[in-house]
């Protein structure tokens, strides 16, 4: 977007620095990294729709693009301009899930560009066709926000019961990959984690009630198919359809068809997805196959077992989360790196030792003690390589070292944690309902 910021975006700007009003840092980076997204990304389209370009990378994925402008629904509140942006966001998505339901980043227009020449069904207007469980969730989360937040419905149309139609029958498919998923991917001369094993299908899957999923939000291929946060964040979207269903739409089927299969995720989450640990009790897995195999880890991207509050699929003291919590923030988890400048959780993605700035925000909003939201808050200033934005990885001894200079959903993701220190939420969100944080001790 060309020209000044708006003026809701430039007060809460102000709001959050006379919070920290004794923090220069601090004020820089937000007003950076707030309005990076509004200033570098998003592109209105003459249809009323929004297209949203992730950063250094000019496609807009489903699931970095409702993240990206999750934090501007604050101001969606009362701003109508703003809104009529991230509704056009909203419509946007839709129309790409409509047209394939399988893919995971598009192109502005239907330009035929690509990431790789892969395997798989491609259109002209698919930039990639990974297929990820997450990226059909963040839409339905995005537009239910939006309802909260603005109190609009007008999005919940034919377009939009269309498009979750579609989501529900892809899910139901892939409850029975093996069988009756005719998905494949393939990419040749790539790092195995580009590509699916087995002529493209992945590694065998047994039926466990879970919705199979191909690639991480990560964009790296599953080792094993039931990705489990993925799996909770569908539980969460599926009661949000409901919900929609039920007290808008007025469509009792649609609302039992979600609710229904909602609890069939769940049952399979609560049945294979839990391990005993030696040291940390009961615990989440990250992925299993349902076949006995199973894998310990957290990944950055979100959905990761550490943003399950975030999402809205447990609360924050929930005992098995804290568990899980307890081992993902270890030494254990083998994509938790602790160097000479930083501690926290990095992805196979990117280099070993490299920690993401979006699993900081994640950390910092899921935690329930100030302390730890200061540690967070001081990692942050000492990890952006004096660049005042964020950035997808960084290496724990050298944040001078990092990935991607342009990232706008690591930009939002900080933006939204430093907003919650502020006791600002998103109406609607899990934490909204679960956190609020005594000014005067944080800030005193």
């Amino acid at each position: 977007m060309n020209g000044q910021l708006p003026v809701s975006m430039k007060t809460l700007i102000d709001e959050v620095k006379s919070t920290f009003s004794d923090d220069q840092k601090i004020q820089e980076m937000f007003e950076n990294c707030f309005s990076n997204t509004y200033e570098t990304t998003i592109r209105p389209q003459d249809d009323e729709t929004t297209f949203v370009i992730t950063g250094d990378i000019p496609a807009m994925w489903l699931r970095d693009s409702a993240a990206q402008v999750r934090p501007y629904l604050m101001l969606a509140e009362k701003d109508t301009q703003m809104a009529d942006l991230i509704e056009g966001v909203i419509k946007k998505q839709l129309a790409c899930i409509m047209h394939d339901p399988y893919a995971n980043a598009f192109n502005e227009e239907a330009n035929g560009k690509r990431y790789h020449n892969d395997k798989t069904e491609m259109t002209p207007l698919l930039w990639e066709r990974k297929y990820e469980i997450d990226s059909l969730c963040y839409p339905i989360q995005l537009a239910y926000l939006f309802w909260k937040s603005t109190g609009r419905i007008s999005h919940f149309n034919g377009l939009f019961q269309d498009a979750v139609t579609k989501i529900i029958k892809t899910w139901k498919i892939e409850q029975n990959h093996e069988a009756d998923s005719n998905y494949r991917f393939e990419r040749d001369d790539c790092p195995p984690q580009d590509t699916l094993s087995h002529d493209g299908k992945g590694a065998p899957v047994g039926f466990t009630g879970m919705t199979w999923s191909g690639f991480r939000p990560s964009d790296d291929a599953c080792e094993y198919g039931y990705l489990i946060p993925s799996n909770m964040f569908a539980v969460v979207v599926l009661k949000q359809i409901a919900q929609i269903a039920d007290e808008i739409i007025g469509d009792n089927n649609l609302a039992k068809t979600a609710i229904d299969l909602a609890n069939e995720i769940d049952q399979g989450i609560q049945k294979f997805g839990k391990v005993e640990h030696p040291t940390y009790g009961t615990i989440y897995a990250y992925e299993t196959d349902g076949l006995g195999n199973y894998i310990l880890m957290d990944d950055a991207n979100v959905p990761s077992l550490l943003a399950l509050p975030y999402l809205g699929y447990c609360s924050i003291d929930d005992p098995i989360y804290q568990n899980t919590r307890n081992f993902i923030l270890s030494g254990e988890n083998p994509y938790y790196y602790q160097g000479k400048v930083a501690k926290g959780i990095g992805s196979p993605h990117t280099p070993k030792h490299y920690i993401w700035h979006i699993a900081l925000a994640i950390q910092g909003m899921t935690a329930t003690t100030n302390a730890e939201k200061e540690d967070i808050l001081d990692l942050f200033k000492r990890t952006d390589a004096n660049t005042n934005f964020m950035h997808e990885g960084f290496h724990a001894d050298n944040p001078e070292k990092f990935t991607r200079p342009w990232f706008s959903w690591a930009n939002s993701m900080f933006s939204e944690f430093l907003l919650s220190l502020c006791n600002r939420f998103v109406k609607g969100s899990a934490l909204s309902e679960q956190l609020t944080i005594k000014k005067e001790s944080l800030f005193e």
